[in-house]
């Protein structure tokens, strides 16, 4: 989707905020014992709530209203009768769409106590993210957000998932450019055009390189077995950079 005129931004914000909220709400209501299915039940009352849709559910018959991956999950996750326990790592991820136009956002999240280095990991996962929304602008090369992820992971010591990319969204919940690298590509020529709707979301691993489907065949898991965390904001490129919509309010 690329923003023409004000009313496109006023329901590109509107679908952002509501995902936002139902992010930061399904959040907020994570405690050990729960189930996924408990806690999705409660970001569907949300999207509900708002007049908004399910993207996956509607889009791609997903069973379930948001994806939760738990640990060994890291993306994808079905919903269902797994229990959440202290320690775990919760990724929750919520697109939807309202009137037409979709907003995707998503986050890892601790469920205490949490072992110093997965407190660590998601504390740069979501560096990582920020970083990459900081390479989007008008007339920018899109490489400049995989470059600049990859220098970070790098340097931190960190590796990232190769083959779960960021994309561009807005009239669909995935569109052109359907793939954005999150990590250095040789080649890529293709350049950021002002008003662009697309989303920034690293998959930060601590050794994982690949992301393999499960044997429900949505689920996904990382190749090698390693943690993993995703951040994610749906932005828009401006000439002064990028406007991050998927923003609580």
């Amino acid at each position: 989707m690329t923003i023409n005129d004000m009313d496109d931004l006023a329901g590109l914000k509107d679908i952002g905020r509501i995902v936002a909220n139902t992010l930061q709400g399904m959040a907020k209501a994570i405690e050990p014992g729960m189930t996924t299915r408990e806690l999705d039940a409660i970001g569907r009352e949300m999207l509900e709530r708002e007049g908004a849709e399910s993207a996956p559910e509607a889009t791609y018959s997903f069973p379930g209203a948001t994806c939760i991956s738990i640990n060994e999950e890291i993306a994808h996750g079905i919903p269902g009768p797994r229990v959440i326990k202290r320690g775990d790592l919760v990724n929750i991820d919520v697109s939807a769409s309202k009137n037409g136009i979709f907003a995707d956002t998503g986050a890892t999240f601790r469920v205490d106590p949490v072992k110093s280095p997965l407190d660590r990991l998601c504390r740069d996962g979501k560096k990582a993210m920020q970083i990459g929304i900081s390479q989007v602008g008008a007339d920018r090369p899109l490489a400049g957000i995989g470059n600049a992820i990859g220098r970070f992971a790098g340097e931190k010591g960190y590796t990232l998932i190769r083959n779960l990319a960021s994309h561009g969204v807005g009239h669909s919940l995935h569109e052109y450019p359907e793939e954005i690298p999150t990590w250095p590509v040789r080649g890529e020529r293709r350049r950021i055009t002002k008003g662009l709707v697309l989303t920034v979301e690293p998959f930060l691993s601590m050794g994982g390189l690949w992301a393999s489907e499960g044997e429900d065949g949505w689920t996904l898991y990382s190749e090698p077995c390693a943690p993993v965390v995703q951040y994610e904001h749906t932005v828009v490129a401006t000439e002064s950079g990028a406007l991050v919509v998927t923003l609580p309010g």
